[in-house]
């Protein structure tokens, strides 16, 4: 089974970054990935209901118009059940805080460990397959 994840950040080479990192997992199927370059595109594919369908989100918080948390209030709203890690290069308590009173699932900084990344996703969809 595919585990697809959707990435949003508003930073173009993200998606060329993600898919270098996942190469062996988007080409074996384990890993079925969807880029969004802003919080109301990533709105837009949620509500197509892209296939497979999304089982983790991945988030910046800094972006131009919706920032990653307002995304994150959004997404609980009408997907409360989808886990929503955040990502981002501020990694200070008071981001932190608020993502995870606003129901983030973790809280990832910058640079990106992609190892600690794949134990995380591994982490969160084994947690959604047992619930």
């Amino acid at each position: 089974m595919s585990v697809c994840i959707l990435v949003v950040d508003d930073e173009p080479d993200v998606a060329d970054l993600f898919k270098r990192r996942f190469r062996r997992e988007i080409k074996d199927g384990s890993y079925v990935i969807h880029f969004s370059i802003s919080g109301n595109n990533a709105l837009n594919l949620l509500n197509k209901q892209i296939q497979p369908e999304v089982m983790l989100i991945l988030s910046d918080i800094n972006m131009p118009g919706m920032s990653g948390l307002e995304l994150l209030s959004q997404v609980k709203h009408i997907l409360p059940n989808l886990p929503v890690v955040m990502i981002t290069a501020y990694g200070d308590s008071e981001n932190r805080n608020q993502a995870y009173n606003m129901g983030a699932t973790e809280f990832i900084t910058k640079p990106i460990d992609f190892n600690e990344l794949r134990n995380t996703i591994s982490a969160i969809t084994t947690r959604k397959h047992k619930t």
